[in-house]
């Protein structure tokens, strides 16, 4: 278990979770979690394919729990509409959290 698609899996995992950390805003997150769900894929078709059944069945949850976070953050109606409205407030709150951190 240390071909080349595990290591694009496992490149991939880092690149997703850097995305997620790097905190850049929804659409980045939900992009995130896409890439996450593609190397839970690979990882589950590694797993599969190398007897690694305790890797396949991780990643089968995580796989999961990933396309509900690219619902959540990219597809879901409601959290569309509530980011709409959040957005234009969002930059002047950002403004005020750094002066008051500036001012402490």
């Amino acid at each position: 278990m240390n071909g080349p698609l595990e290591w694009i899996a496992a490149i991939g995992t880092m690149l997703a979770a850097g995305l997620i950390a790097a905190d850049m805003g929804r659409k980045a997150t939900g992009w995130g979690f896409v890439l996450f769900c593609v190397v839970s894929l690979t990882w589950i078709v590694s797993g599969l394919t190398t007897d690694a059944m305790p890797i396949a069945a991780m990643n089968a949850v995580l796989l999961l729990i990933n396309a509900w976070g690219v619902w959540q953050y990219l597809i879901s109606p409601k959290n569309k509409k509530v980011m709409e409205r959040v957005e234009p407030v969002k930059e002047e709150i950002e403004h005020e959290v750094e002066r008051e951190e500036k001012g402490a």
